[in-house]
């Protein structure tokens, strides 16, 4: 075959092209997208065997320890005035919603802090190994979702960080840094909590093992298939919790106030359920001018996709509070109605520039597309609906996609369950799964190991995150008491 002829040669462009990188981004040519970036590292790293990939692993191991990654690196930085940089463009009526909502506990101000954690990445060792990242990988950004097949799959559900071009430890810290937040909020002992984070990480690289021997349309189709990893869950509550949403997928949607409900009647329209949904005044709706995003919408979709989407007439807007993160960014919800009056909810959210772009990688293009081609990258079974969309007026962007994405429950659920630990490894199978679509596994696998050392480190580091997490909460709630007084 042609691919094994010449697998040194390929690690040599490898290292030629990251070597190369800084350079190419300050041409005068302006700044290269990092979508071209990512896809010669990935054309060059997945030359050779798969013992030739694995061993390009360990070499990178050997430039960057796994140990390196233990230790949370930078300065103390100013959280709550980077919370506030963030406040910029939102809706100002709904600011202190937003920060209501992280002054929860801990780990929903980790949530809502998606900025802050990445100002504190840009400090943290790299392996060398690009991903296309998720950028706010954290516990509740998982779901269950319904494909057309009617298969249930668990994958990641939020996409308005993501980057590719970026190191894939990134998404890996957040992720077990929210383990960590999450089981000491709910009062798990330290030992038990950074048990927790490391088995997060465990199933990652084990997983993530397992996919490398994979050929990559294999991989490529790989799913997180609901019905069998309830197999796989030891907690028997969980376990029950997981076959109902099998067996009732559908009815669920009705037991969550943040999913659109119907009014029916002559007029169909969206329920008003504040503050997560409301409907905007006609001055409000004319000023965003959200009649006209969805037309524009239209313009990006192919033409099988423009011939369904027009065989729904759209009927209802609503605004939509979503996320804690999000909250006061634009976000409405369409009502579309077939012939026959079956609904349809199609989200537009506003994209702008991704948090982690303070690592390096910049995406010149359209923030939404920037959104709809790394949910394509990452998702096993991806909405048929994305697409983007532009106010030429005010120069905004958006991302479209359906509303039905749901979720297992919140945090607070899953630890009464005592199956945190079981929800925490399905979540790093399934950002493995992820990153194996952009990145090569046989290079990751060769990086992690088979023991327990990346484990170890990262485990350490979300520890230690997750106390710098708790000092981040206490300022800003101390500074909003203040505020309120």
């Amino acid at each position: 075959m042609i691919i094994a002829a010449f697998p040194s040669k390929a690690f040599d462009n490898l290292t030629w092209i990251k070597n190369f990188k800084p350079a190419f981004r300050q041409t005068s040519h302006g700044t290269a997208t990092a979508n071209i970036f990512n896809w010669m590292l990935r054309q060059t790293s997945r030359l050779g065997t798969l013992a030739e990939r694995y061993e390009h692993g360990i070499k990178l191991r050997r430039g960057m320890p796994r140990q390196n990654h233990a230790d949370l690196l930078g300065p103390d930085r100013d959280a709550v005035a980077i919370l506030a940089r963030g406040d910029r463009g939102r809706i100002a009526n709904l600011v202190p919603l937003r920060y209501e909502r992280m002054l929860s506990n801990p780990f929903a101000f980790l949530r809502g802090a998606a900025a802050v954690m990445a100002q504190d990445l840009r400090h943290q060792p790299s392996a060398g190994i690009n991903v296309q990242a998720c950028g706010d990988c954290h516990l509740m950004n998982f779901g269950a979702f319904v494909t057309p097949e009617e298969s249930i799959l668990f994958d990641i559900n939020d996409f308005d960080e993501t980057l590719p071009g970026i190191d894939f430890t990134a998404d890996l810290k957040r992720l077990a840094a929210s383990v960590a937040v999450a089981a000491l909020a709910e009062q798990f002992s330290r030992k038990r909590a950074r048990a927790t984070a490391a088995a997060t990480i465990n199933a990652y690289r084990t997983h993530v093992r397992a996919l490398s021997k994979l050929s990559p349309i294999e991989i490529w189709h790989s799913r997180i298939e609901l019905t069998r990893e309830v197999k796989k869950i030891a907690d028997r509550r969980l376990r029950k919790k997981l076959h109902a949403i099998l067996t009732k997928a559908g009815d669920r949607l009705y037991e969550d106030d943040n999913f659109p409900h119907l009014v029916t009647g002559e007029q169909p329209r969206i329920a008003n359920r504040p503050p997560l949904i409301f409907h905007l005044s006609k001055k409000e709706a004319s000023a965003h001018r959200v009649n006209n995003l969805f037309a524009a919408y239209r313009a990006c979709l192919s033409p099988e996709r423009l011939h369904l989407v027009e065989l729904y007439a759209m009927k209802d807007i609503a605004f939509k509070a979503v996320g804690i993160g999000s909250v006061g960014t634009f976000c409405a919800v369409g009502l579309f109605m077939s012939g026959d009056g079956m609904p349809l909810f199609l989200q537009i959210k506003e994209a702008s520039e991704s948090v982690l772009e303070c690592l390096g990688c910049k995406f010149s293009g359209h923030p939404g597309l920037r959104v709809v081609e790394g949910q394509r990258t990452m998702q096993a079974a991806s909405d048929m609906f994305l697409g983007w969309s532009q106010d030429e007026q005010s120069g905004r962007h958006f991302y479209v996609r359906e509303l039905k994405n749901r979720r297992l429950g919140s945090i607070s659920e899953l630890i009464e369950a005592d199956a945190l630990t079981d929800y925490a490894r399905l979540c790093g199978r399934t950002l493995g799964r992820a990153h194996a679509r952009s990145a090569d596994p046989a290079v990751l696998a060769g990086y992690m190991g088979k023991g327990d050392a990346f484990d170890d480190a990262l485990a350490s580091f979300a520890m230690m995150y997750a106390d710098r997490t708790e000092r981040d909460y206490n300022r800003l709630a101390k500074l909003r008491r203040g505020i309120a007084k």
